[in-house]
């Protein structure tokens, strides 16, 4: 049982001692990043779906 109370001290020290926190400009930063990558991402895939359905499509009424 002291091993595990020591491991949550230790922790618990790491956390609050060691750390860094990013501020919150950087946060906003990597934020506004990821929404811009993940509406690219989803833009790409959504044209890919469209062009594989109209290709698939025109392929189908073919025979």
């Amino acid at each position: 049982m002291n091993r595990i109370a020591e491991f949550f001290k230790a922790s618990w020290e790491e956390f609050t001692q060691h750390v860094t926190w990013p501020t919150f400009k950087e946060l906003q930063a990597n934020t506004t990043l990821v929404l811009i990558g993940s509406l690219i991402f989803a833009l790409v895939v959504g044209l890919m779906d469209l062009a594989f359905e109209n290709g698939l499509n025109l392929f189908y009424r073919s025979f």
